[in-house]
């Protein structure tokens, strides 16, 4: 390799991004330090649902790259979600001006280029910030991003599960914290020590230690993120009446204060969009692409369970026509099992200031294919706005690495002004649905008697509201809870079972049903519905088997991998 000639360099690299396919247009590549304008970098838009990382040091342009790749995703058709967390990214809604600087760098890659305005939706969790409010309910969320969250260890992690399998079969709505915090102390009071007797290997002191983080939850505001009306994630998937894919902008002001609780509700986005997507198989163009800045957050200090949760996420959403890019400085802040999905690199400069950059620097080399580049020099040389680019072809074969000089976006790189992100918003057609917060009767409501109090008469022409479900305490019901584990048993672990189907109640009458129980589906809950019953009647020793089972059954059940789950899905 070292002796081939410039020219059949090039011509290497021209073959390897000849494709026939809509492509994402990347740049013109750097061969032995002269820019070639006729040896375009480029990425098939069928393949950007095979997945992506943009990485390199601070400062080299990565967000700008992201920004451009956007541009042509809403162009093509294709909505992208984008976090915003510098506050640059607004600008895609305001046309850029132009410069002679601007004018010969696109020359000189042959991009023509003219600014361009593209359709934005702003969007804030729980709105802080200007932005459409996103939030979730806690069921929704689903006890293992939360453990994620409240910092957890995988005891405080299993005894949460129980939590939400104990709401879940008795109807008690986990809307926001005070919702969670009722049902906890509810268990862990005199009234309903039976009930977490019944639970099994949730002990009050966890119980407790669980409550004081949701109140150090509360304490931080984190509350203001969680309640109704829940984002509809079917949202991001919307394209503009001119065809353009809607760029959705989610605005992170505060992620240097609560950098956990952002990355982990991003994660919560991606998780209810692999539920709620039908299998889709190969398309011409992705449905959706999710870019993840700052995607080491992900990742530091998480649970075995959180780090399989993604894995399985990232592996099978690409089969329903999702594209991630996971944005960050180093391939090594992403672990290998998910690193090993993603096809399409984009690195940028790096820096081997220190021997854990040195470090850094071979192991980035050595995830790329041979190429006729030294890549320890060419990436600690590299300018901004210039990365090593290798993709997955239309074939889906890696195509060769390009020193790449980056197409420029068409878009202000930089914030838009307020004014306008503000009318924007004031503008959405989503601000009617989701600008309001509402309270609606939930476990706080039943357990405290307050849903009793708040029906009242109807207002004047208006139907009468329905009396709510009021939660009785107590009263275990321990021939459903055999009915469950014999269930279990048969159906999910595919064994007979030594216990007796019910009967009804001594003396041959039918069994009432427990008070304010929900039905359970035929095919079961998740991991709460298997941990709960096996844990509490089974025995604590099977816990951790069933809690296995749950990447196995995946959508089959009520809860998906992260034991998330929605009121659309039930």
């Amino acid at each position: 390799m070292a002796n081939k000639s410039t020219a059949d360099k090039v011509a290497t690299i021209q073959k390897g991004y000849a494709l026939e396919g809509a492509t994402i247009e990347l740049g013109a590549a750097i061969v032995d330090g002269e820019l070639h304008k006729d040896a375009p970098v480029r990425l098939p838009l069928s393949m950007m649902n095979r997945h992506g990382l943009v990485a390199g040091a601070t400062g080299t342009g990565k967000t700008v790259t992201l920004h451009m790749m956007a541009e042509q995703l809403s162009t093509a058709g294709v909505p992208v979600f984008l976090a915003d967390i510098k506050g640059d990214l607004s600008g895609l809604a305001t046309a850029a001006a132009g410069s002679d600087k601007l004018a010969k760098r696109t020359e000189s890659i042959g991009q023509a280029w003219s600014g361009k305005t593209f359709p934005v939706e702003f969007l804030a969790l729980g709105g802080d910030g200007d932005g459409i409010p996103v939030r979730a309910t806690i069921t929704s969320f689903g006890p293992i991003l939360l453990s994620r969250v409240l910092e957890l260890n995988d005891t405080q992690e299993s005894s949460l599960q129980l939590v939400f399998h104990f709401a879940d079969k008795n109807n008690l709505e986990l809307v926001d914290l005070k919702d969670l915090r009722a049902v906890i102390q509810f268990l862990i009071s005199d009234e309903g020590k039976e009930a977490l007797k019944e639970l099994g290997g949730l002990s009050k002191a966890t119980a407790g230690v669980i409550l004081r983080e949701l109140v150090t939850l509360e304490a931080q505001g984190m509350e203001r993120f969680f309640g109704e009306p829940e984002f509809d994630t079917a949202e991001l998937l919307r394209t503009a009446p001119d065809g353009r894919g809607v760029i959705s902008c989610l605005e992170l002001p505060t992620l240097q204060t609560k950098p956990m609780v952002f990355s982990t509700f991003l994660m919560w986005l991606l998780a209810d969009l692999f539920e709620d997507l039908p299998e889709a198989g190969d398309l011409d163009k992705p449905k959706l692409v999710f870019f993840l800045d700052e995607a080491h957050l992900l990742f530091n200090d998480a649970s075995r369970a959180f780090l399989e949760a993604i894995t399985t996420t990232v592996r099978l959403i690409r089969s329903k026509g999702v594209g991630i890019f996971f944005v960050t400085q180093t391939p090594k802040d992403v672990p290998a099992d998910v690193l090993g999905q993603l096809a399409n690199r984009v690195q940028h400069a790096l820096r081997a200031f220190t021997p854990e950059d040195a470090k850094a620097l071979k192991a980035t080399v050595s995830t790329f294919p041979v190429s006729d580049y030294d890549l320890e020099e060419t990436l600690t040389s590299a300018g901004i706005g210039e990365a090593v680019i290798t993709v997955m072809n239309e074939r889906g074969a890696p195509t060769p690495v390009a020193l790449t000089r980056l197409r420029a976006p068409e878009s202000v790189m930089g914030p838009s002004a307020v004014d306008l992100v503000r009318s924007t918003v004031a503008g959405s057609a989503l601000l009617a649905k989701y600008g309001t917060a509402v309270d609606n009767v939930s476990a706080y409501e039943k357990l405290t008697g307050k849903a009793a109090a708040s029906t009242g008469a109807a207002a004047p022409g208006q139907p009468p509201s329905p009396s709510p479900e009021v939660f009785v305490p107590g009263n275990p019901d321990p021939t459903a809870i055999d009915d469950e584990a014999r269930r279990i048993e048969e159906e999910i672990l595919g064994r007979p079972s030594s216990r007796q189907p019910s009967t009804g109640q001594p003396g041959g009458g039918s069994v009432p049903p427990a008070p304010a129980r929900r039905q359970a589906p035929q095919s079961g809950g998740m991991m709460d519905d298997i941990t709960g019953a096996l844990g509490g009647v089974l025995g604590s020793g099977l816990k951790s088997m069933a809690r296995s089972m749950g990447t196995q059954l995946g959508r089959e059940l009520l809860r998906g991998v992260f034991g998330t789950s929605s009121r659309r899905r039930r």
